[in-house]
């Protein structure tokens, strides 16, 4: 199983409960061509040639940077685990999804290193803790509201 890294200076972990079914949340999460339809913090996001399996990479633009993210690990319905480097940081960024009754637990963790993350450690704690907490509420909300 694919983790972060746990020794990396930047970590950040957090959860949010979505009142929707488990096909509908993994559908919207892994539909990368549409996540800057649902998540205005991404610009630009563009799938891989081919299906979405460990080894294939997409392309996606956000907080100015241009990001290529490697897919380490997926389990369908389950866990999705990518990462890469952009701009000097190399993240790990795990997805798992837990049904709980009618709900499903999003849980959401990434690591950051590399030199720019060991000269900015708390900066860029902050701005990823911003990002992933923006992206949890924006799958809530398109998966609870709809398009």
């Amino acid at each position: 199983m694919v983790t972060i890294d746990e020794t990396a200076p930047v970590i950040v972990r957090l959860s949010t409960v979505i009142d929707a079914p488990l096909t509908t949340v993994w559908a919207v999460h892994t539909d990368i061509a549409a996540w800057p339809s649902w998540n205005p913090d991404i610009d630009r996001a563009q799938p891989g040639d081919g299906p979405l399996v460990p080894g294939s990479s997409f392309g996606w633009r956000s907080g100015g940077l241009e990001i290529t993210s490697t897919v380490h690990e997926l389990v369908p319905g389950r866990r999705i685990v990518w990462g890469g480097p952009a701009a000097g940081i190399t993240g790990v960024h795990v997805w798992t999804f837990e049904e709980d009754g009618d709900r499903v637990v999003v849980h959401t963790e990434e690591s950051w290193s590399g030199d720019p993350v060991e000269a900015a450690a708390d900066d860029l704690r902050r701005l990823l803790h911003g990002s992933l907490e923006g992206w949890l509420a924006h799958l809530k909300s398109r998966v609870e509201q709809g398009a």
